[in-house]
């Protein structure tokens, strides 16, 4: 059983694991404590972190810090389904590989018992509340040796468990119609006479290879299957590792376009602008960064400029990605700001009109959605920095709609409810998938570590990713975390204006729904922050989202 509770000592989040049945004897449930807290003791990445052990009312428990989703209560996705399964799959395989090592087997894996963390990380709860069942005595079997062969019996049995989970995310329905996969696992050989394979009418298309690994892991005849979860983590990863390298290869096509074209070209001006800072060269540089801020292709020039590699090295090596336009103009002085915008490309690049009018209405938007991220910051957060996180969580939008207009327009068209049989539209990640063949996102992250934003802990790529509008948003006293959600909210607030004007208004409430917890805001404030961001938007045309 896995339950979600809230601890009032630490105001922490948490699940809480119980066995399935209470321990029928004192001694027995002090044999359950002892093996939950030596396989509490285990570190791996995808091993969920234990912060307690214990038992209430002789029924044993762990807790994990674990506040994320998990495998059964989250949604398929449109798109990439087969990777993410994968790599989940994978993950749990490789933690479960270290703790047969260790001589502890999980021994009732459930979808409810893998926890996804925010960055896709599975992390597997419950270990150690099932100990193995002693078999019997073998002829000349010593006491350990046969608690050993108890451990690897119930090792293959966990792989055996663990591929029925890779099979319902694939299939999108659990094996053999069973939710629960102790009482699948008991239906299939060694113990069972069923079989199953992969169904090929399902949702979304498998790759063979990947099937084939499916396949294999539980097939009827047990020598064919994975011998241990090592085995069966390798044959994931080899396909991962072929999966991602079509991944590479858009981004490397992205970042080649980028480095030949630039980020984004200068916008209209940018010569006038740009001499009009020269001559406030004795203002504070707040002033000053408040002036460049207004024009988004050019803050994000800066920051790019910064953050190269030769530059990381020579002035701010060992102090991560600079974020904030102040110290880029601190680093570079007005002349190198003024070097930076003439050495953009001239607006609009290689764009036609359409496309150069495209762009500028995805500019108007990020814009707008930076000076909203401003106004809706709580108490004691910085208003540069709010902006910046809203600008470059539309980073993708605005570089792809550059460097690829015309995907971009399909992407934009699948994304649209059909009018013929009301069917709702892709999502934008899902769309992206399904044109450019790969993670939108995924191509935004590829040009902010080309931009040198990447990071020893990649924290200013977490920060750029939107908080998914499939999951609710928690409370966080975490500062990244609440600065993303800031910069999630503005965004999700200038999307609503793609809609029609009548569905607006409680498309707002939904929004500020979503955020009221964290960002203590309600329709009004959202309302009455719009309304101001429209006013002190910069000359760009008017913010009428694209999306």
């Amino acid at each position: 059983m896995a339950w979600r509770a809230h601890d009032p000592r630490s105001a922490q989040e948490l699940v809480l694991v119980l066995p399935r049945q209470q321990p029928t004897s004192a001694a027995e449930l002090v044999g359950v404590l002892d093996e939950a807290r030596r396989a509490a003791r285990l570190q791996h990445p995808h091993l969920a972190h234990a912060v307690e052990v214990g038992e209430q009312e002789r029924w044993p428990f762990i807790a994990y810090d674990a506040a994320g989703p998990t495998l059964a209560e989250r949604k398929p996705l449109p798109n990439g389904e087969a990777v993410f399964a994968a790599r989940c799959v994978a993950q749990c395989a490789a933690a479960l590989a270290f703790a047969h090592d260790g001589g502890h087997a999980h021994n009732d894996l459930e979808p409810w018992l893998v926890s996804i963390s925010d960055s896709g990380a599975a992390r597997l709860m419950g270990l150690g509340l099932l100990p193995p069942p002693l078999p019997p005595v073998g002829a000349g079997e010593s006491a350990e040796q046969r608690v050993r062969r108890a451990v690897r019996e119930a090792a293959e049995s966990d792989v055996l468990a663990l591929a029925l989970v890779l099979h319902g995310l694939l299939a999108n329905a659990p094996a053999l119609g069973a939710p629960d996969i102790v009482a699948a696992r008991l239906r299939l050989a060694p113990l069972g006479r069923e079989a199953i394979r992969l169904p090929w009418d399902v949702p979304r298309p498998i790759p063979d290879v990947l099937r084939a690994i499916a396949n294999r892991a539980t097939d009827r005849q047990l020598r064919q299957r994975f011998r241990n979860a090592r085995t069966l983590a390798r044959a994931l990863e080899g396909w991962l590792e072929q999966e991602s390298q079509q991944d590479s290869d858009a981004h490397a096509q992205l970042i080649e376009r980028v480095r030949q074209l630039g980020v984004l070209p200068a916008l209209p001006g940018v010569a006038a602008r740009v001499a009009r800072l020269a001559l406030m060269e004795r203002q504070h540089t707040e002033a000053l960064a408040e002036i460049v801020m207004r024009d988004a292709a050019l803050t994000i020039e800066l920051l790019r400029a910064v953050n190269s590699a030769q530059v990381r090295g020579t002035q701010v090596s060992g102090n991560g990605p600079v974020l904030t336009v102040r110290r880029a103009i601190a680093m570079i002085g007005l002349e190198g700001v003024r070097r930076q915008a003439l050495a953009m490309r001239e607006w609009p690049g290689p764009l036609d009109a359409s496309g150069a009018a495209e762009l500028q209405v995805t500019l108007a938007a990020a814009q707008r959605a930076a000076r909203l991220a401003q106004a809706l910051r709580p108490a004691g957060y910085d208003a540069e920095m709010a902006a910046l996180v809203a600008l470059l969580q539309n980073l993708g939008r605005l570089v792809l709609q550059y460097h690829h207009p015309e995907d971009m327009r399909h992407v934009r068209r699948l994304m649209q409810a059909s009018a013929e049989d009301g069917q709702p539209g892709m999502s934008e990640q899902a769309a992206g998938f399904a044109v450019l063949g790969a993670d939108i996102d995924g191509m935004a992250q590829a040009v902010a570590r080309w931009m040198g934003l990447g990071g020893a802990d990649d924290a200013v790529l977490l920060l750029m990713r939107r908080l998914p509008l499939d999951k609710p948003v928690r409370a966080t006293e975490s500062d990244d975390e609440v600065l993303r959600a800031l910069a999630s909210a503005a965004n999700e607030t200038i999307d609503v204006l793609a809609l029609p004007s009548a569905r607006q208004a409680a498309a707002i409430e939904r929004v500020a729904k979503r955020y009221a917890r964290v960002l203590d805001v309600n329709a009004r404030d959202l309302t009455a922050a719009l309304q101001a961001s429209a006013a002190s938007t910069s000359s760009a045309p008017a913010a009428q989202a694209a999306w």
